[in-house]
């Protein structure tokens, strides 16, 4: 019987990709996640990939008896049962830093826009303002202190990025680099209150889980500079929102640039889009045409890997043996 890879996605680009790029040997279901042919693709699927982390439940692993692998096209797993997967011994995969680039770009895209109040520049030479009355204050990045919490991947070429602009870069990760690897790559490691006290700007790259959960909030805030500016890209929760708009509110906190959201889609009255201090995109830092392809690249590399008996790459930390 020919192994079947049920591939989940709502991004086109991803499934075209899919399609032209699956193994040889292999036969490929494209199909909408939590739809009635998704499902029936489920009982003779060996491999799942996709978009599917909220997809892995105890009812997977019952209507799947075959699967053989979980690959996520995601980086990010917080909405996955771990234990259900554990418990069934299938490997959960995530994409291996397919969307890193992607990513780190992103970041960097949101450090600039509120450094240069791009978002309320634009409003006003739209509205018929040039220059209008006042030139806003803005700020270059050169010479400014990145911190960066969270040195995977994606952290690791933030750091490349903004260091190209001339930025000194400091982390926070769990775990901690040996000082030759600091030294290869320019960075230097703080503890969590030390970072963000030094830091103009804060940029977040850390998975979601219990130990994350609301890692930036009140009193991490609080710790900043009052002319500092955070970023993130990583998962809404990882910073506590209310306390985010009352440190925006207070003033305590120049800026911010949020990806991610504590409620995805955001509520139409979230306070977050009343400042114009805040530029905010919709969870799609990760998604482009180029890492669309490298995702199913690396899902498919996996497949074939376990195809062969081989390990798979990219197993999720909680579930590695």
């Amino acid at each position: 019987m020919t192994p079947r890879i049920v591939f989940v996605t709502t991004f086109p680009d991803a499934a075209d990709v899919a399609r032209a790029m699956v193994p040889s040997g292999f036969e490929l279901a494209v199909v909408p996640g939590g739809s009635a042919e998704y499902r029936a693709a489920l009982a003779d699927a060996e491999y799942l990939v996709g978009f599917v982390d909220g997809l892995v439940d105890p009812a997977l692993f019952r209507d799947a008896p075959r699967l053989r692998l979980v690959q996520l096209l995601s980086a990010g797993y917080d909405r996955a049962d771990l234990a259900a997967a554990r418990a069934a011994r299938v490997p959960l995969c995530n994409n291996g830093g397919a969307n890193a680039v992607a990513v780190s770009e992103h970041a960097v895209l949101l450090m600039l826009a509120v450094s240069r109040q791009l978002v309320r520049q634009h409003l006003s030479v739209a509205a018929g303002n040039w220059r209008g009355n006042q030139t806003p204050r803005v700020h270059e990045l050169r010479g400014k202190t990145l911190g960066i919490v969270g040195l995977g991947t994606i952290g690791k070429k933030t750091a490349r990025l903004a260091q190209a602009f001339g930025m000194r870069v400091i982390y926070h990760d769990i775990a901690r680099l040996p000082e030759d690897r600091e030294d290869q790559l320019d960075v230097r490691f703080r503890l969590l209150r030390e970072l963000l006290r030094e830091s103009d700007l804060v940029s977040l790259h850390t998975p979601l889980n219990d130990r994350t959960h609301h890692l930036i909030g009140a009193g991490e805030l609080a710790l900043m500079k009052p002319d500092a500016i955070l970023v993130n890209t990583a998962r809404g929760p990882v910073v506590d929102e209310a306390a985010l708009v009352g440190a925006l509110s207070s003033g305590a906190l120049a800026g911010a640039g949020l990806d991610v959201f504590d409620q995805e889609p955001p509520q139409p009255d979230n306070p977050l889009f009343g400042f114009d201090n805040v530029v905010l995109t919709a969870h799609l830092a990760g998604p482009t045409f180029e890492s669309n392809t490298a995702r199913v690249r690396n899902a498919f590399d996996n497949v074939q890997r376990v195809a062969r008996g081989e390990p798979p790459l990219w197993i999720v930390p909680e579930l590695e043996a």
